[in-house]
This record gives structure tokens, sequence and C-alpha cells, in this order.
């Protein structure tokens, strides 16, 4: 089977988000059941940022834009025009549609909100090509330009859902946001995300050495963007609660914030550390990615993911491959999966969650269970079960094809 998936952003580009890094372990895994699968997406720097890489796959001219083959999957980076912060104009799509789109059984869209998905499904609908939309939790347009994000609805969104052959959520949660927006109940298939750790952690201390962190000092760890929608201002008020200023001491646990600023968030949390006379216990980092984001999870005490929506939580399965304990709140995908397991669940609200930071702070039998219990969760976060769907779901919709095309129900 011939499968094209579209995403705005694909690795190396791993400070945009879960794209990055959730489209290369699909495509890569559907590419070892023996699939012949091409990534469609823009190109942000590739050649920059390869360079930057030792050893790095090196990229090469396509007729569309530059080319790379890694593990077995072919990825096209198509050269942006014009773009507004992660959304890109490219030129060389239409081209691409004309030449290559007939070629493939399946597209998959991964995203909303952006023009490349939205032209490439009305691309699919015009050549017959069936399509799977993946929103990544983007249905619902709760935070930053919402009424923009309502206007692509009504010129693209609605289209590209309705027409789609399938929908693809994966929690539970996410499913009944897409229901409750008028996606019919028998078109969404629910397919949780996957998650991979490294075969080896890194050693413990590179990443608090780094920030000159005391090894018996607890550190606790928030990774992604700093955005309203995961809601870091939360966990640094909630933070300051669990601390208060005449009893911090010196092994008073140390925050830190790791990943990219968006609407300048970074610079908000910065402030509020003032206000709050926390500057010397408050940290923030860059995104990081590859060995260096392994071992912020290695040398994590707690990692917390406050989001006030969140339709998986790629981030808390991650520090859960590296052993250690989260905190997440009900607003999470992931929650039910990791609830007493792995972590605890939070009300999205400050009192809640410094609650639950305190309760894994003092509770050192609570504590060992649950990093204990990472493990055995581990075992069912991994992709195998995730990817042997998308493989059975990809077969039965390009029978249905065939089937259609001559004539035949299935």
């Amino acid at each position: 089977m011939r499968i094209l998936n579209v995403t705005q952003s694909y690795e190396p580009f791993f400070e945009f988000g879960g794209p990055p890094a959730k489209v290369p372990a699909l495509s890569e895994g559907l590419a070892k059941f023996g699939h012949e699968v091409t990534v469609l997406t823009a190109d942000w720097g590739l050649d920059k940022r390869l360079g930057n890489e030792p050893g790095a796959e090196p990229a090469e001219d396509s007729p569309f834009g530059r080319r790379r083959r890694k593990s077995g999957v072919t990825a096209i980076y198509l050269a942006n025009w014009l773009h507004f912060r992660a959304m890109s104009w490219n030129p060389a799509l239409p081209r691409y549609l004309r030449a290559r789109l007939g070629s493939f059984d399946i597209v998959h869209i991964f995203g909303l909100y952006d023009i490349l998905g939205a032209r490439v499904a009305v691309a699919c609908r015009l050549q017959g090509i069936p399509y799977v939309v993946e929103p990544m939790g983007m249905f619902l347009p709760i935070v930053r330009n919402i009424k923009m994000k309502r206007l692509y609805h009504r010129l693209w969104g609605r289209r590209m859902l309705a027409d789609a052959n399938v929908v693809i959520a994966t929690a539970d949660q996410e499913r009944s946001e897409l229901i409750s927006g008028g996606i019919p109940a028998e078109k969404i298939v629910l397919r949780r995300n996957g998650v991979d750790g490294p075969a080896l952690l890194p050693s413990y201390g590179t990443f608090r050495d780094s920030l000159q962190i005391p090894g018996d000092v607890k550190l606790i760890l928030f990774l992604g963007r700093l955005s309203l929608k995961k809601s870091p201002e939360l966990l640094l008020e909630a933070f300051a609660k669990l601390i208060p200023l005449e009893h911090r001491t010196s092994d008073s646990p140390h925050l830190v914030f790791v990943g990219p600023d968006e609407s300048g968030m970074l610079e908000m949390l910065k402030e509020m550390s003032v206000k709050l006379l926390l500057t010397d216990r408050v940290h923030f980092v860059g995104p990081i990615s590859g060995q260096a984001k392994w071992a912020a999870y290695r040398d994590a005490d707690i990692f917390a993911l406050p989001s006030q929506n969140e339709n998986f939580g790629n981030s808390a399965a991650e520090a859960i491959a590296a052993e250690t304990p989260v905190i997440v709140t009900e607003q999470c995908g992931i929650a039910p999966l990791v609830a007493g397991t792995a972590g605890l669940v939070a009300k999205h609200d400050v009192v809640s969650l410094c609650d639950a930071l305190r309760l894994l702070l003092q509770d050192e039998e609570l504590y060992r269970t649950l990093k204990e219990g990472c493990r055995t969760t581990m075992r069912r976060l991994g992709w195998a079960e995730p990817l042997e769907q998308m493989n059975t779901l990809f077969g039965r919709i390009a029978r249905s094809r065939k089937g259609s095309a001559i004539g035949i129900e299935s």
C-alpha cells in the first residue's frame, strides 16, 4: 500500500510540538509493515538544521523541494514562500498534487489550522483518493486566534472533516469533543498515541548539572510548548503555594520549564517568578530534543502537565518511559491510563495541583509505587498496538475503495 502522511511540521523540527515526534513513529512503523510511506511537509530550514546535527542523514533535491529518506520513509520538504507562526504557503504543492497524489492508496492528514492539509484534502476529494484526518487535539478552538480558527472551519475545516473517510481521536475526551462538534460517531476511530523510550537513558545528573541543581534536591519538570493551552502559569502558581517564602530552605524543590515560547508566555512566567520571589528556584530552558530531552526526564523527580485541554499528552508518556512519575490534569487524554499506576490526576486548579505535588513529594511509599508502576504502564503505552490498528484500518479503507471502484459492496 502507498501511504501519504501530510503534516505541517516533521522531524527534525521538534520545536513545533507533537507532530514531529508522532508522525515519524507512525510513518516508520507502517514502513516496517511493508508499506511505501511518504511524508509531505514544509521546509523550515532543513539543510541548516541538518548541518548542525553531526551524522544526520543528508537531504537532496527533488522537483518539489528537499527530499530526505530515513528509516524506510521518504519525506518531501516543500519550500515556504510565506508563513505565519507554524502555518506556511508552499507554491510547489499544486504541482506535487497533480504529479504524485494519484499514485497513493490513502492519505493521512495530521492536524488542523494549516493550509497544507486543507489543500491536500481538496485535491483528494477531486481525485477520489480516500483520506483520514487526525486533528491532534486541535478541533476545539479554545486558545489563541479563536476567531481565525472558527473562520478556518467555515472555509475548510468542516468540509475537510465531513468528507474524510475516518477521523481519528486519540482519547475518549477528544472523541466526545468531536461528536459534540457534529462529527458522526461512526466516522470516528479511537486510536491512542504511543511512545518509545531510548534504548539507554542518559546518566543521572547530566541535566541537573547544566542548571546547577544538586542531586539531593527535588526537581519538578514541565516539558512542552509554553502555551496558554498547557497552563504552565498554573503550575508556577501551585509551586509558589507549595513552598511559601517563610518555609523555603536550601533543599526546597526546583521547578524547570523546558520548551519553546508561544505568544509571550515565557516573559509572563519570568515576571511571575520575580513577583513570587522564586528566581532562585525556577529555571527556564529552551526547546531540547534527543538525548538532552531524555536527560531532563531522567533527572526529574516529578513531571507535571497541567493542560486545560490535551488530546493525549505525549510528554507525560515520555516521562513515564524514563520512569518518572507524572501529574496530569483531568483534561489530559492520557489521564485514565496513568491514574494510580504511574502518576496522579489533578483538577485544573492551583489547589488541586499543589496538593498533588505535595503528596508525591512527601509520601515516599506512594512515590516508590508509582515509580515502579511506570514500567508496567509503559508496556501499555508502546507503539505496537496503535500501529497494528492503523495497518488494519488502512487496509480496510483500501479494500473498500477497490470494491467500490468495481461495484462491489464492502
